[in-house]
């Protein structure tokens, strides 16, 4: 029996035991992966197990979940998706025709460019606002009609603020819930549903996992009111739940994610601070540089840090930028974020000519290498190009 005057463990040492589950069969300190599709019924018929069917339940994906809801300190629990975009849509289209969704003009292009074109296809329409101005989000609203609030907190690629609490306040006064990316920067720095927000989001894909080698995405609910079952209803009905052994590589994943986050995210402090002097950069996108404009909410709201991306300006414009991205050895040039490893990216000619992204804008994802060698790398590619 457990000792109710027992100290209650951190997070952090809750998430490095995945919630200290022991396998009751084996006593194994790490949990099996279920693999099974189907499962026996009882003589009557019935399922005392829990399990039916492994489209809408797993007990491996159970796990990983359980983890997520304990660090987003989540009421309504989590629910793992496919894929970050797989979760993200699952929010929207839990909507109702004629709603009415503000969402940021920075914001991962991916997901905008989904909502330009299937939302009004749905009847739902879209505004896209400067989310790091409040004042713009609440002309927005439309009283009524207005039924979610999308942020991304840093928003990718310019790594803006939205002050989670002011829009959450705007939001629930015109009656509607407030959803967060909180991508980029984890539970480890920021806890939105802590902030008023009713669901974050999370490419899991991302820090979460951080080994680039699991697409997944995650939801964290506040509440289980009727919108969040819907979504639960959404991603058992459409069959979008994560596979149970992406869950596992998840879970493994989870156990050492603050040390990874803290490691990340002291290296792109580092380096924001010294790319401000690199005569080849005209500027340093980071929150946590004291004269970033968002770094005073970001400090309100962010814990232990202020995250593992940034994104330079190269002198010269979209030549030099791309000839920079070109000469690196160290950092990969490849898309994603939050893996151990660092990449580089030029985002514009990922995006489009739609992008709110600068030509001369590469996007930095820091991984766990030594600060050194990485500046060193990107000096030199700087300096030849």
């Amino acid at each position: 029996m457990s000792d109710p005057n027992a100290p209650t463990p951190s997070k952090r040492s809750l998430a490095a035991q995945a919630l200290g589950h022991v396998d009751p069969v084996t006593r194994g300190v790490v949990a099996p992966l279920h693999v099974a599709t189907t499962f026996l019924r009882d003589p009557d018929n019935g399922y005392s197990s829990g399990f039916s069917y492994a489209r809408p339940d797993n007990a491996t994906v159970r796990e990983a979940e359980g983890v997520l809801a304990m660090l987003e300190e989540a009421g309504a629990g989590a629910l793992l998706f496919g894929s970050g975009m797989a979760a993200a849509t699952a929010v929207f289209t839990a909507l109702e025709l004629g709603d009415h969704v503000v969402a940021p003009r920075v914001m991962y292009w991916g997901l905008k460019r989904w909502l330009a074109t299937e939302m009004p296809r749905r009847q739902i329409a879209v505004d896209f606002v400067d989310m790091d101005d409040p004042a713009s989000l609440e002309r927005a609203i439309r009283p009524g009609a207005t039924k979610l609030v999308w942020i991304e907190t840093p928003g990718n690629p310019l790594w803006t603020i939205t002050d989670i609490a002011e829009a959450a306040r705007i939001a629930h006064a015109a009656g509607a819930r407030l959803a967060v990316d909180s991508t980029a920067a984890s539970p480890i720095h920021t806890r939105p549903l802590t902030l008023g927000a009713d669901i974050v989001m999370h490419s899991a894909t991302k820090i979460l996992n951080g080994h680039s080698d699991v697409v997944a995405g995650v939801l964290a609910g506040a509440a289980a009111d009727p919108f969040w079952a819907r979504i639960v209803t959404i991603r058992s009905g459409g069959g979008a739940i994560l596979g149970p052994f992406e869950a596992y590589l998840l879970m493994r994943s989870l156990r050492t994610l603050h040390l990874r986050v803290a490691a990340q995210s002291a290296g792109a402090a580092e380096l924001a601070r010294r790319f401000q002097a690199h005569p080849r950069i005209s500027h340093v996108l980071y929150p946590g540089l004291p004269d970033d404009p968002g770094h005073a909410v970001a400090a309100r709201q962010m814990e232990g840090g202020f995250g593992f991306m940034l994104s330079i300006r190269v002198e010269g414009g979209a030549a030099a930028a791309i000839a920079t991205a070109a000469r690196v050895r160290l950092w990969k040039r490849a898309t994603s974020l939050g893996g151990v490893e660092s990449l580089i990216e030029h985002r514009a000619s990922v995006e489009g000519p739609d992008s709110p992204c600068p030509p001369d804008l590469l996007r930095l994802s820091v991984g766990i290498e030594a600060v050194d060698d990485l500046f060193a790398d990107l000096d030199a590619a700087l300096r030849s190009a």
